[in-house]
């Protein structure tokens, strides 16, 4: 009777444990379908096997249940002196090391991340001249970077004065909170690294960058951002970006542009070579201000007006202050979010510097412009130009 007993429970329990199989429990161990990337408000209730982690100088590895480890006389602590730093009567969890310092002409390594994943926010904000600081990212073990760009010119900040920015894409906040939120997944290894061009003076970083490792599906591309600069646009038609081979889409540029006139600047057209284009492009724009998303020489009342928004913005507005301030500059951006310029195999961006004379005529001028571009494509990608020197960028 007692093994009968058994036999019907042990049955009873493989029947229970089939069934369990076949309907898995919504808890640990779930295989869940959403791996955690192309976040919005839509999604945010769907669970996910992806990790969320995060570097800083806190936890320079980004590994789980290692941050806040750092002591005072840890030597990776670049920044802290072992007597007189702020933590010296607390120790180790009590904010040990909240920054790195770089010194001249030294490259420091803010992150190597084995993936896969996806940087999904970087938030900094540096000392010294913003535009001595070069941003470069690795991707999957590149030898060249896919993003090479002044922390400056990739927050927004081209005159290297602060100034707010409310987009979707970047968000600068008081006093110089610099915040990144384009989406950078690689597949095997991500490594960022700032350079301080700079050949006297170092400079300090605090920073965080969050990211998750996840599946990265196929069918999603690499983040690439590079900078171009000139102070003197010689045959008016400044080439923003070209040598793009590969598929993929634009997606944004931020411009910091340096007027030598006294007259409305934004006459010019962007020009966008798409897949071979030679003398014409596919797409090309009314007009610097329109592209901008703005109109009528961005004025209101008489007064060149700021805006940010979501996709565009007139960021920011350097006005001659009488002194060594003579020159009217301008920062502004326009993100491809919602309507990304897509190519196949090659892209070409090209600008028209132009403005006005007098009596309604078109003038060719020669202004300063430092474009940063952004996009998305397939790897490799081609080589960028030798990054200029610190006299070649410098604000002027």
């Amino acid at each position: 009777m007692q093994r009968i007993f058994i036999q019907y429970y042990m049955k009873r329990f493989i029947i229970v444990a089939i069934i369990l199989m076949a309907f898995p429990f919504h808890g640990f161990g779930q295989n869940y379908s959403f791996n955690g990337l192309d976040m919005n408000l839509g999604n945010l209730a769907r669970l996910s096997n992806a990790e969320t982690r995060s570097i800083s100088p806190e936890n320079y590895s980004g590994e789980k249940g290692k941050g806040g480890m750092a002591v005072p006389s840890d030597p990776r602590q670049v920044n802290v002196n072992n007597q007189s730093g702020p933590a010296r009567d607390l120790g180790q969890g009590w904010k040990v090391n909240p920054y790195i310092i770089i010194e001249p002409n030294q490259t420091f390594t803010l992150a190597e991340i084995e993936g896969p994943g996806a940087i999904q926010h970087i938030w900094m904000t540096p000392k010294g001249i913003w535009k001595y600081s070069i941003l470069r990212i690795y991707y999957d073990g590149e030898k060249t970077p896919s993003v090479e760009c002044p922390v400056a010119d990739f927050f927004c900040q081209g005159w290297n004065e602060y100034t707010p920015v409310n987009s979707l894409a970047v968000c600068v906040n008081p006093g110089q909170g610099f915040n990144c939120y384009w989406l950078m997944p690689f597949r095997k290894k991500c490594k960022i690294t700032i350079e301080n061009i700079n050949d006297k003076d170092p400079v300090s970083i605090f920073y965080q960058i969050d990211y998750t490792l996840t599946s990265v599906p196929d069918d999603m591309a690499y983040f690439h951002a590079q900078y171009r600069h000139t102070y003197w646009c010689e045959d008016s038609v400044f080439t923003a970006l070209d040598g793009i081979n590969g598929k993929g889409q634009f997606v944004g540029i931020y411009l910091a542009y340096g007027i030598h006139n006294n007259r409305w600047w934004g006459e010019g057209e962007l020009k966008f070579f798409i897949d071979g284009d030679k003398d014409f492009p596919t797409i090309c724009t009314t007009g610097l201000e329109d592209y901008f998303g703005g109109a009528y020489d961005f004025m209101r009342e008489g007064h060149y007006t700021t805006y940010s928004t979501p996709y565009t913005g007139l960021c920011q507005v350097v006005r001659p202050d009488g002194e060594y301030n003579s020159q009217q500059r301008f920062g502004i951006y326009r993100w491809h979010i919602m309507d990304p310029v897509r190519f196949n195999k090659s892209f070409r961006l090209t600008i028209q510097d132009l403005g006005w004379h007098k009596d309604r005529r078109f003038l060719k001028q020669h202004s300063e412009i430092g474009a940063t571009t952004f996009w998305y494509q397939t790897e490799p990608h081609a080589a960028f130009p030798k990054f200029p020197s610190w006299e070649d960028i410098e604000v002027l």
